[in-house]
């Protein structure tokens, strides 16, 4: 198959899991014999060609008012005309038009469509190819993918996201096959009219996770240590988890890594008591969980996935989380983490005090961690099952779908 796979941004530029789990699909299918091709956007104007990997990657300059990725403070008037434009950007549909008369794709895989916009459905279905749409985020509903304003998780979409999204459900009809990366993120779609004529299906993110040996217990020669990594953004939930943390800790230590807004790295450090709270910056993944005896997840809005909780427990770590979203598909509360609630804030100071107060029952979650994700891990998986979705995709063009077809099974 000819593969053009579409998103916001591709390595070395990673936003989050999607470009992770982007340029896994990617490489993956190409070792797999087809042709693949990416399709991102970037910070320089016109069409710049590249190889990354092996892959072709064509990255397209973003006709809007800034490239959102530049690190700059841009003012709320001008985020919202960034916003408008990007309801429907006819500039990026021409030049996407362009790209597939040149590339020529049995198959269009949309990921993020944020700087493309809905209009690249339209440009897709003009040029005669069918659409596999990947749902990673709340784009489709909230313009900045995460519902969630003012401390709290929107349950509903507030006005001005509901007029800058008024059409984008009946927009999506052009799309066959729609794909959640958990049932929460394919149901929230759902359940807010969008796809109603899709092949449904679920495929959760594989993780190329080298086998871990499982952590020993900790000696009493040095303290629990807990560990947050992840984007420093509001919605993770970071504040909520150093109150608690300072407050049920004990003699814990918290190691939080990741990068973020400097005023507001800032705002949170100084809450921090420094000798107990550690910001250890950017890390990999791998290395921060070999230093961290429980991985603490404490989303205020429903994560789409979680990849951070899936390879926590693949490195046999013990997972605090919040009960939200696809979250809830990973941890297992009482099994291999605990779950707690925003709504509840003590639930987690909660979970902190069980798991620094019973050394038995850190032992036994940690030891089911990476067995009840293992299904999950498997990146072979992932593609087996995306192969299905995009060959039934092609042999079932035309044919109105009226109900979902089963997700996929673990």
């Amino acid at each position: 198959m000819r593969v053009l796979l579409l998103n916001t941004l591709y390595a070395p530029h990673i936003g989050g899991g999607t470009e992770v789990m982007l340029q896994h699909m990617a490489e993956g299918l190409r070792a797999r014999g087809h042709q693949v091709q990416v399709l991102c956007t970037g910070p320089r104007a016109g069409l710049q060609r590249e190889t990354v990997n092996g892959v072709p990657v064509l990255r397209a300059g973003l006709r809007n008012l800034y490239w959102p990725f530049d690190e700059q403070d841009h003012g709320a008037l001008q985020r919202l005309a960034w916003h408008v434009l990007d309801r429907y950007n006819r500039a990026m549909r021409g030049l996407l038009a362009k790209v597939l008369k040149e590339v020529e794709p049995d198959v269009v895989v949309c990921h993020n469509l944020s700087g493309w916009s809905i209009a690249a459905w339209d440009a897709i279905r003009a040029a005669g190819v069918p659409i596999v749409q990947i749902l990673h985020d709340q784009y489709l509903t909230c313009p900045r993918g995460v519902r969630f304003h003012q401390g709290r998780h929107c349950r509903q979409p507030c006005a001005p996201c509901a007029l800058l999204r008024r059409s984008h459900a009946a927009a999506s009809g052009a799309v066959e096959a729609v794909v959640g990366v958990s049932r929460y993120q394919l149901h929230a779609l759902l359940d807010a009219g969008y796809f109603t004529g899709s092949q449904a299906h679920v495929v959760y993110n594989g993780t190329p996770l080298a086998a871990s040996a499982a952590t020993p217990p900790v000696s009493g020669r040095r303290p629990l240590r807990f560990g947050f990594i992840g984007a420093l953004t509001p919605n993770k939930g970071v504040e909520w988890l150093i109150e608690q943390f300072q407050a049920r800790g004990g003699d814990a230590s918290l190691l939080i890594a990741g990068r973020g807004d400097s005023a507001y790295v800032n705002q949170l450090k100084s809450l921090a008591d420094p000798q107990r709270v550690h910001f250890v910056g950017y890390r990999k993944a791998a290395e921060f969980f070999a230093e961290i005896d429980v991985a603490v997840v404490p989303s205020l809005a429903p994560e789409s996935f979680g990849l951070v909780a899936l390879e926590a427990c693949a490195h046999h770590l013990p997972v605090i989380a919040s009960r939200m979203g696809g979250l809830t598909e990973i941890v297992q509360d009482e099994v291999n983490g605990l779950l707690c609630s925003p709504e509840q804030p003590a639930s987690l100071g909660d979970a902190i005090a069980r798991l620094v107060r019973d050394p038995a029952l850190r032992q036994r979650l940690a030891g089911r961690a990476r067995e009840v994700v293992a299904p999950m891990l498997s990146v072979e998986r992932m593609l087996d099952e995306y192969e299905t979705i995009l060959r039934h995709t092609l042999l079932t063009r035309g044919v109105q779908h009226g109900t979902a077809i089963p997700v996929s099974p673990l």
